[in-house]
């Protein structure tokens, strides 16, 4: 049970970081969001609890797939704030089209060939 809570409070004190950061150089906190620290870490995890090289191979791959539909939210957001939209609506119109893009990619993609 401990390594679950050290995860988690490893996940929050990322998350911390890069809102303190962010409230002073916005485009560093991004680069720093940007970096893939939690998808490392959810590997490492992973594989300290099923060192399996496949399993590892399937899920490194589907996350490739899975960030895809999640891109155009990071254009989206900036797009609508600009246009005059609240900060709550523009992020949750963000998040709607990420839902129905991560639902297309579970869809589509085992039709293509994708082991997601």
């Amino acid at each position: 049970m401990w390594h679950v809570i050290a995860k988690a409070l490893l996940a929050g004190a990322m998350i911390a970081a890069i809102a303190e950061i962010g409230r002073r150089l916005p485009t560093v906190a991004a680069l720093v969001a940007a970096l893939p620290l939690v998808s490392v870490l959810g590997m490492i995890f992973l594989w300290h609890s099923r060192p399996d090289r496949e399993n590892m191979a399937v899920h490194a791959e589907a996350t490739f797939w899975y960030v895809l539909p999640s891109l155009p939210m990071f254009l989206i957001i900036p797009a609508l704030l600009r246009g005059g939209w609240s900060f709550w609506l523009a992020l949750g119109a963000g998040i709607a089209v990420t839902v129905i893009l991560y639902l297309a990619m579970m869809h589509l993609g085992p039709r293509l060939g994708l082991r997601l």
